[in-house]
């Protein structure tokens, strides 16, 4: 895959290292900006890719930055079976791992406070979307692309489930079931293989507020999203592949790794 037979931007990095100081560096340079124009910095987050964050923190120990009016909106964390929000303790929570890496270790004089970075509350979900509107939207929505093609926690209709594709992109931030091939990939990604314990339900921001924002960055580091960005860039735009919308985004673009942009070598292992 070369940048120009894509539909959408797109930079082609060595590794996953390059990848996560690309998005760190983003970061940075929203936040620069934004103070320099006094407004403030609205950013949609994920929790995979993972490491950018303690790249951002030596970004902001290295060349110090007021991030007093940076907004992080996290993207979705995991439930328990009672419906509460994942213990922070628990080693798959992303509240926990976003405390670890980002808030913690972050310098003081940043000025980067906890009421600063917001997860979706599954007592209030609603909450979360009229805090983002009130701030007037994100002006850069990161993201990474699930095995089927989700955004977030936004899984693809099940078969015989009664979503239009147009009503699927007004999805708000809402209380969701993971489907079955989210369960195994991120057993596969983060519990080698125990699918079992990985949570059933999350609460995840809404296809409209990631579609909603001024910029959209895909990234793309995992080995097996090979066929996953073919079939964004390239299959039918559609619920059935969430990730696919994107195309009519007026300003979404890809960072991917190499190994990523390689062709799907279909064999046996």
């Amino acid at each position: 895959m070369q940048p120009g037979e894509s539909p959408l931007p797109l930079e082609i990095v060595e590794t996953g290292e390059d990848l996560c100081y690309r998005i760190a560096l983003a970061m940075y340079l929203e936040v620069e900006r934004n103070n320099d124009a006094g407004a403030e910095t609205v950013l949609i987050l994920p929790v995979g890719p993972v490491y950018q964050y303690r790249r951002f923190v030596w970004l902001c120990a290295e060349r110090p930055i007021d991030l007093s009016r940076l907004h992080c909106f996290f993207m979705d964390e995991y439930l328990e079976e009672d419906g509460r929000l994942l213990d922070p303790g628990n080693p798959l929570s992303f509240r926990g791992f976003v405390r670890r890496e980002l808030v913690e270790p972050m310098p003081a004089a940043a000025g980067l406070r906890p009421v600063q970075v917001l997860f979706p509350d599954p007592k209030d979900p609603g909450g979360y979307d009229r805090r983002l509107a009130e701030l007037g939207g994100a002006g850069i929505c990161f993201v990474g692309v699930g095995i089927n093609g989700h955004l977030a926690f936004n899984e693809p209709p099940r078969e015989g489930e009664p979503v239009s594709t147009e009503a699927f992109r007004s999805l708000g931030t809402r209380v969701v079931s993971l489907s079955r091939e989210t369960i195994t990939i991120n057993s596969n990604t983060a519990l080698g293989g125990a699918y079992d314990r990985v949570p059933a339900q999350a609460v995840s921001i809404g296809m409209r507020q990631i579609l909603a924002s001024r910029q959209v960055v895909v990234c793309l580091n995992r080995p097996w999203q090979r066929a996953v960005v073919r079939r964004l860039l390239y299959g039918p735009v559609s619920s059935a592949f969430p990730a696919s919308m994107l195309r009519d985004h007026p300003n979404a673009r890809l960072i991917l790794t190499r190994e990523v942009a390689a062709p799907p070598q279909f064999q046996l292992g």
